[in-house]
């Protein structure tokens, strides 16, 4: 899959899933659980340990199915292991231009982070299609529509702070899509074995995301 297929993927289903769990063990259940309840785009993020030895065996397992990324990648050695690990896409935190670079060798979706208007447009001119606003929960909607009202030409990605209450307010603002995390991965589930919370979670914002889709149809 290259930069340009990941590229349209975002743009069609929007929900990117941000896994953080303490244990890889925790990843596949969560994985399925998410992918059960329509999510396809997953960011298990570097913090899990033992992330990338496993990458190889969840793509394996879940083929089709899902769109992996791998998240929290801070450098542009980080980039290079995510990405010969097999991440479909990789997302940073930082605006770190030389991942966008290693990215674009490797035909890679690189999504980096950027905060204030100037560093997203920097981030923008750098390569990163899809600029990860972050940590969009302490900015809001309102943010976003006012960042691309003079530059509407600017795909973003909040994450954090998305939830099902807020959801349609974030994709009324502009948004491309959307790094969910607690909203769909309940650490408090995850760490009690309650996959199906995770599955119902997934149910309650991908309906959402279905029927604000099928309004602007309309």
């Amino acid at each position: 899959m290259n930069a340009a297929t990941t590229f349209q993927e975002l743009l069609d289903h929007k929900l990117v899933a941000v896994v953080r769990v303490d244990h890889i063990d925790q990843l596949f259940p969560v994985t399925e659980a998410l992918l059960k309840g329509g999510i396809k785009l997953i960011e298990a993020t570097l913090t899990i340990p033992k992330l990338l030895e496993h990458t190889q065996s969840l793509v394996q397992q879940f083929g089709d199915e899902m769109v992996f990324g791998i998240g929290s990648v801070l450098n542009a050695q980080m980039a290079s292991e995510a990405i010969d690990a097999g991440a479909n896409f990789i997302v940073s935190p930082v605006c770190d231009l030389d991942i966008l670079k290693i990215a674009s060798k490797n035909d890679i979706l690189a999504s980096v982070g950027a905060y204030s208007p100037s560093e997203i447009q920097q981030a923008w001119l750098a390569g990163s299609r899809l600029v990860k606003v972050f940590p969009a929960d302490s900015l809001g909607p309102k943010y976003i529509k006012g960042v691309r009202a003079p530059m509407p030409h600017l795909q973003l990605m909040p994450t954090g702070g998305v939830s099902a209450e807020n959801l349609t307010q974030w994709l009324d603002a502009g948004c491309a899509a959307l790094g969910v995390g607690s909203a769909l991965v309940d650490m408090k589930a995850v760490r009690s074995g309650d996959y199906e919370q995770i599955y119902n979670n997934a149910k309650q914002l991908t309906s959402i995301l279905a029927n604000w889709k099928s309004e602007r149809s309309e």
